[in-house]
């Protein structure tokens, strides 16, 4: 984990006194990884929408990328482990389907992280300049924007794959959304 030092001195802070912040929860959350792009933490991905303190707990908000996205379980199951970890409870998940997540949720740092990774990041969360509401998308690899769309679809629905005819390498697109 990359925050795990600073999640741990948070937890060991407050075991003490059982209580956590909403910013401490944040922190502790923010390591754990995409788990389809590993790269990014579902906080970058703007999954991480919002943890609630009530008298009850802890209630942590989850949008997901997609509406039935595979990745949902692995990711509540992840959060419930790392809160369980670092003495969080009594906790749960709650997924919030509205608003709908959008790219635009992306900080800018999951954007280089998914170029950086071979991604091209989406290009922005208005959708109707290209056909299938993109315009022109740049090759991660080599920055050329002789890029040409093979499928709509790549190796996840929130995906297309793309190839370069510049460096002649296939790519995939996080669309837009």
């Amino acid at each position: 984990m990359r925050n795990a030092v600073s999640a741990t001195r948070i937890s060991r802070c407050n075991m003490v006194t059982g209580t956590f912040t909403k910013q401490d929860i944040f922190r502790i959350l923010s390591a754990i990884p995409d788990p389809e792009i590993p790269v990014v933490s579902i906080e970058e991905m703007g999954m991480l929408r919002d943890v609630e303190i009530t008298e009850e707990g802890y209630n942590i908000l989850l949008t997901p990328t997609y509406t039935g996205c595979p990745a949902m379980g692995l990711i509540e199951a992840e959060i419930k482990a790392v809160l369980q970890q670092h003495h969080v409870a009594p906790a749960k998940v709650t997924t919030v389907l509205s608003p709908a997540w959008t790219t635009d949720w992306m900080s800018a740092r999951a954007r280089e992280k998914l170029r950086a990774y071979g991604i091209a990041p989406p290009l922005h969360s208005s959708c109707d300049t290209h056909p299938f509401g993109e315009g022109i998308v740049h090759c991660p690899r080599c920055g050329s924007d002789d890029t040409v769309v093979l499928s709509r679809f790549g190796a996840t629905a929130c995906k297309a794959l793309y190839t370069c005819n510049s460096c002649r390498e296939p790519f995939e697109y996080f669309k837009c959304h």
